[in-house]
């Protein structure tokens, strides 16, 4: 197996233990999922993590074999074989290997032969048994475009309120681990809006999945809002094949900061009913945001920076949590200097700066792309905000204001003009019934110098 370079290189580091170490603790991070994301959780960790890498990776290998993915299991043998060549787990099980291929492809061909015989005797309801059972065999196997072929031909053969709702369910996990945000995100408003007797965690099931969905696509308004909608009051038990609690305070929170306004982070987080129990998961989270709502701004950054390590081992947020606090810090920076006609570099530097950070590169970053209102005064090394001369601003408006007057009174003048000169075009003659039946034709009357003509 191939490594790219960065795991050649992340793998190099292993005999040195380089890296910080981070607070997650492994056992009790990984037993708040269940199913397929556990895996892809631990092989995030292995692949991103020295500290963790070998723990991740050993955990991996137990919980490949504990499916039936071959896929999985040497993906993780793979990795742990080169990281920790010593460890049992990164022996090669062949004889699991082989007893496991020959169940799948004899449940494969059973299933099958199966289906064949309930499309023989045209029986609805088994047919769609019969592809259920197809998809979620291929599921189970690792091969995620069988599987939605299966359940999207389940779909035809649907028939009650459930069986719809089972069969979106089905196509949103399919398309989740296929990392497919569209076809997910249209699945999900599938199965919401249908009366069933799990409406509430079908709802919250829909808004977990377009967050995290909106959040692949990097609409991060629109995936905090679905974060923020979610109600704290179904059990974490029925959701954790895709977040922990504490995932839902992390992503809104984060996403929320990063988006909305003081007003709303105020009545939408800090004071909203049904996130504010999440956020008492990761109370670190609803601090820095009343630090931000409060204008302590380096206490806000502080706070996140110190937990950066941690987010960069979820699978969802790694490659986003750059793009992130980019936009944090560009909300807190325009808010800091909101008060202020200049403020000296140093005092930002202080406020913002980090070890190896050029501040002053973001300044100009942020000026370029219009963020922030403000020129930089290199030989004083101050920022000067840039506001607008109200007397300039006067000027212009009784400029526009002349030139539409002036517009409009030149388009007037030639309108007479065109009258006057017998330019007009003609009107369009109009029949209608009068009641005796006979048809009476008129000029348009709206028209200046236009006459009434009764035929």
């Amino acid at each position: 197996m191939s490594l790219p370079a960065s795991l050649s290189v992340f793998f190099a580091q292993m005999e040195s233990q380089e890296g910080s170490i981070p607070r997650l603790d492994l056992d009790t991070y990984i037993q708040n999922y269940t199913g397929p994301t556990r895996f892809d959780r631990l092989i995030h960790i292995g692949k991103t993590c020295v500290p963790l890498a070998v723990e991740a990776l050993k955990a991996a290998v137990t919980e490949a074999k504990k499916g039936v993915d071959i896929g999985r299991y040497r993906e993780a043998f793979e990795l742990i074989r080169i990281a920790a060549p010593g460890e049992p787990e990164a022996h090669r099980d062949h004889a699991w290997i082989e007893r496991t291929d020959a169940a799948n492809r004899e449940e494969t061909r059973r299933l099958d032969l199966q289906l064949k015989g309930y499309k023989n005797n045209l029986i609805k309801e088994s047919i769609r048994m019969g592809n259920e059972d197809l998809g979620t065999h291929f599921e189970n196997i690792g091969n995620l475009h069988e599987a939605a072929e299966a359940y999207g031909r389940m779909r035809q053969d649907v028939s009650t309120t459930k069986q719809i709702i089972d069969c979106g369910l089905h196509l949103v996990d399919v398309h989740m681990r296929r990392r497919d945000w569209g076809l997910a995100l249209t699945n999900a408003g599938k199965i919401t809006g249908m009366n069933s007797e799990r409406e509430a965690y079908n709802v919250l099931y829909a808004k977990v999945v377009s967050g995290i969905c909106q959040l692949g696509l990097e609409n991060f308004r629109e995936a905090a809002k679905n974060f923020l909608q979610a109600d704290s009051g179904v059990p974490s038990s029925d959701y954790r094949q895709l977040a922990s609690p504490n995932d839902i305070a992390i992503y809104g929170g984060l996403l929320a900061l990063a988006t909305f306004d003081r007003s709303e982070l105020q009545a939408q987080v800090l004071d909203g009913q049904s996130f504010r129990t999440f956020l008492e998961h990761e109370p670190h989270i609803r601090k820095a945001i009343s630090f931000f709502v409060n204008g302590r701004y380096s206490n806000c950054l502080s706070i996140l920076e110190s937990y950066r390590n941690e987010y960069l081992l979820d699978i969802y947020l790694h490659k986003r949590i750059d793009a992130i606090y980019t936009r944090i810090r560009a909300k807190c920076i325009v808010h800091y200097f909101v008060p202020f006609s200049c403020v000296t570099l140093e005092s930002l530097n202080t406020a913002f700066g980090m070890p190896g950070y050029n501040l002053q590169e973001e300044l100009i970053r942020m000026i370029r792309d219009g963020e922030l209102k403000a020129r930089i005064d290199a030989k004083n090394k101050l920022l000067v905000a840039v506001r607008p001369d109200p007397r300039l601003v006067l000027q212009r408006t009784a400029l526009d204001i002349a030139s539409t007057y002036e517009r409009e009174a030149v388009e007037r003048l030639r309108r007479i003009n065109l009258v006057a000169a017998g330019l007009e075009m003609a009107s369009t003659r109009k029949f209608t019934q009068n009641p005796t039946g006979a048809s009476e034709g008129h000029l348009d009357d709206d028209l200046p110098g236009s006459q009434s003509i009764e035929v």
